[in-house]
C-alpha cells in the first residue's frame, strides 16, 4: 500500500488527481466545448469555470466535513470508516460510466460568456461525480481548504486545455484509460481506509 502513500498523505494531491482524471470525458468537458463554440471568449469562460467550481466544491467540501463529523457522532469510528470505504468503492464504479452531452447553452446565451459559464458549470456539477468525490474526500481528510483547492485545480487542469485547444484535444484523450486510472485512485483510497481498520 506504500505505493499509494502520496494519496493518503495529502488531501490536495488526492483531490487534484481524482478530479483531474474523473473530469476527462465528463459532461463538463463537453460543456466546455459547447461554450467555446458559442462564445469564443476563452478568458471569460475560464474565469466562469473557476468561480463556479470554487463555489460548488467549497460548499461540497463543507458538506463533506459535516458528513465526516456527523458520521463520527452517530456511528462508531469503524462503522463510519466502512461507510467511507463503501462510498469510495461506489465512486470507483461510477467513474467508469461515461457522461452524455447536454446542450443547455442556448437559454443562457444572452447573459454573456462569464455569467453563462458560471451558471452552467455550477448547475452541471450538482450531483456530478466530482461533487460527490469532493464530499467524500472532505469527509475522509476533514480538510475543506486543501480538498477544495485540489478539486478546483483538478477541474481547471481537465477543462482549461479543452477551452484552449478544443476538439483536437478531445479526440486525442484516452477517455477509457482516464476512467480506469480514476477508478484505481478511488479503489486505492478505499483500500487505504480499509487497511487502517484491519
Amino acid at each position: 500500500m506504500s505505493d499509494f502513500s502520496f494519496l493518503s498523505d495529502s488531501p490536495f494531491v488526492a483531490s487534484t488527481l481524482a478530479v483531474t482524471l474523473a473530469e476527462i470525458g465528463d459532461k463538463t468537458q463537453l460543456l466546455s466545448l459547447l461554450l467555446i463554440a458559442r462564445f469564443r471568449n476563452r478568458t471569460a469562460i475560464i474565469a466562469g469555470i473557476l468561480l463556479a467550481t470554487l463555489i460548488n466544491h467549497g460548499l461540497s467540501a463543507w458538506g463533506g466535513l459535516w458528513l465526516g463529523q456527523t458520521m463520527d457522532t452517530f456511528f462508531s469510528s469503524d462503522t463510519a470508516s466502512w461507510i467511507l470505504v463503501a462510498s469510495f468503492l461506489l465512486m470507483a464504479g461510477w467513474v467508469l460510466i461515461p457522461d452524455k452531452e447536454d446542450d443547455g447553452t442556448s437559454e443562457y446565451g444572452q447573459w454573456g460568456a462569464f455569467i453563462a459559464t458560471t451558471l452552467l458549470f455550477f448547475l452541471a456539477e450538482i450531483g456530478d461525480k466530482t461533487q460527490v468525490a469532493t464530499v467524500l474526500l472532505a469527509a475522509e481528510f476533514q480538510d475543506v481548504l486543501w480538498v477544495t483547492a485540489g478539486t478546483t485545480l483538478g477541474m481547471m487542469l481537465a477543462n482549461v486545455p479543452v477551452i484552449l485547444w478544443g476538439n483536437a484535444l478531445m479526440q486525442r484523450l484516452p477517455l477509457t484509460l482516464a476512467r480506469y486510472i480514476t477508478c484505481a485512485i478511488f479503489l486505492a483510497l478505499a483500500a487505504w481506509v480499509a487497511a487502517g481498520l484491519l
